[in-house]
């Protein structure tokens, strides 16, 4: 196993780039070095690439050629973090209503990258980006994998939903040449997954466990009750929704091993993530201007709570300047003893997903599920899965422009499909679904 990951490493996966003309490992190498940069210098490259930012989207994109004129704002008055508030807030709804506005001029749609997300809060969102802001996210998470412990190359072990395996010779090849995987699809845990899953990984021996966090606890669960003790990754890294302490005690304890929380989205990429010292999350400052805003639109002291608002700073072809992502944090003063400049955020509050229950013991990730419809499904704009009792489920939908009565009809056979014949499905058309007291989005609610 040894020489097969220095080989991807040294020689398959550069040779791969090489190909591709693919920016990442050129990234990596740079962004494993700067990391450890004192915090005062990287603010300076993140305020250097932030006024870069404004200067395009003021000249070159519509939308904020149109929203800087409204605001009498010009980005050659945006000479301190301070001035930057005086730049409203972007919002999902925004986003959705300006669709291909959003386009910086220059950029075709046809040549970008387009994903659709439904992202923590259940609203369906469509994004556009280039191969190289791509690149870019993939080569920061990287970095960020190897603070686990794991090493470009050795296989991985994924907890995900609705999982892109590779069908054709070509994509086995491809996956066994530069990452090997084993997957376990959240959309279905029970013993008999959980056992092939198991098989996989004794026949792969991945080196870092990563997915979901409830999803890994499930899985840990499942080890546990099956007297499995012999799966022991280097590093596991949980993701998509909050790392409970009891849970992280429970995946800790199953798998011999420390478990990293890391927090992003699809629409920014990687925002925090913890490193082997446990002591915050490191902001991703190289790619992010980072706020956490209180609800009268003022920053947030340390240990203060607020909403995480972000800019990016790598997409320029659909630039999200001051986007406010829906979650809440705290932003703190400490540093991490781990030496690296990147600073921390002290606490993220605001996503919480439950699994939903079949009639057979099998647990069903919401966040798999939601993903699954929200992208799948036309005219949803935002969907809350409510599961009352075994074989009742209530829908709440905020309908977007392709909505119609057929979207519901196809969307109850997949619900139908997903939990069995005979399950009881009520809809709820909705104007808007709002957050919990907390502020907390709950896009499943298991109440069994």
């Amino acid at each position: 196993m040894t020489v097969g990951w220095r080989l991807r490493q040294h020689i398959f996966e550069p040779l791969h780039g090489l190909i591709s003309h693919s920016p990442k490992l050129h990234y990596w190498r740079e962004i494993e070095k700067t990391q450890y940069l004192p915090e005062s210098q990287l603010r300076e490259i993140q305020w250097q690439r932030l006024q870069e930012m404004l200067g395009i989207v003021a000249e070159q994109n519509p939308y904020y050629r149109h929203q800087f004129a409204q605001a009498k704002i010009s980005p050659f008055d945006i000479k301190t973090p301070e001035d930057f508030l005086q730049i409203p807030i972007l919002t999902k709804a925004d986003i959705r209503r300006s669709g291909i506005g959003m386009i910086t001029d220059g950029y075709s749609v046809d040549r970008l990258h387009k994903a659709k997300t439904g992202g923590s809060t259940g609203k369906s969102l469509e994004l556009f980006f280039t191969e190289e802001c791509s690149e870019l996210r993939n080569a920061c998470a990287r970095r960020h994998d190897r603070w686990t412990g794991w090493e470009p190359g050795e296989p991985i072990a994924a907890c995900w939903g609705n999982p892109h395996l590779p069908t054709t010779l070509k994509a086995k090849l491809r996956q066994a040449l530069l990452q090997p995987m084993v997957y376990l699809d959240t959309m279905s845990v029970n013993q008999v997954s959980v056992t092939e899953f198991v098989r996989e990984w004794r026949r792969l021996c991945p080196t870092l466990l990563y997915g979901h966090a409830h999803s890994i606890y499930l899985l840990a669960q499942h080890l546990k009750q099956m007297g499995i003790e012999d799966l022991l990754p280097r590093g596991i890294l949980s993701t998509s929704m909050m790392l409970l302490p009891s849970e992280r005690k429970v995946i800790e304890d199953v798998f011999s091993t420390k478990a990293i929380d890391r927090y992003g989205c699809e629409e920014v990429g990687l925002i925090g993530c913890e490193c082997e010292k446990h002591e915050g999350m490191h902001l991703n400052i190289e790619h992010l201007f980072v706020e956490f805003i209180k609800d009268d639109g003022s920053p947030c002291e340390p240990g203060e709570t607020g909403r995480i608002v972000v800019t990016d700073l790598v997409n320029k072809a659909m630039p999200l300047v001051r986007y406010q992502v829906e979650d809440i944090g705290a932003p703190t003063k400490r540093q991490c003893s781990c030496g690296r400049g990147l600073p921390l955020m002290d606490s993220l509050m605001g996503r919480v997903a439950d699994f939903l229950q079949k009639r057979d013991g099998t647990s069903v990730a919401g966040i798999s599920l939601i993903e699954k419809t929200l992208t799948c499904f036309p005219g949803l704009d935002q969907m809350q899965i409510i599961q009352q009792k075994i074989d009742l489920f209530e829908i709440n939908i905020v309908p977007g422009k392709l909505f119609s009565a057929e979207v519901l009809d196809d969307l109850r056979r997949y619900l139908e499909i997903v939990f069995g014949d005979g399950i009881a499905i009520k809809f709820f058309i909705k104007k808007q679904i709002l957050p919990e007291l907390s502020g907390k989005f709950r896009f499943s609610i298991c109440r069994i």
